[in-house]
């Protein structure tokens, strides 16, 4: 079971990625809760950023 709140937000963050990893969680139920809008912005923003998350800097320094 997932349960997906889906607040309105910055644009960068509501992205249709976001929306597919939330809908393929879940098994058996997904409770989804928010304002419609919200989800049909997440369905049509295809546009995707550059993550900068500093996993590679972070690799390099274990090795």
């Amino acid at each position: 079971m997932v349960i997906m709140v889906v607040p309105p937000a910055a644009p960068m963050l509501l992205t249709r990625n976001l929306l597919y990893t939330g809908i393929t969680r879940a098994k058996k139920l997904l409770v989804m809760v928010g304002m419609e809008k919200v989800v049909e912005f997440m369905i049509q923003n295809v546009e995707i950023k550059k993550r900068n998350t500093g996993l590679e800097f972070k690799m390099r320094m274990i090795e």
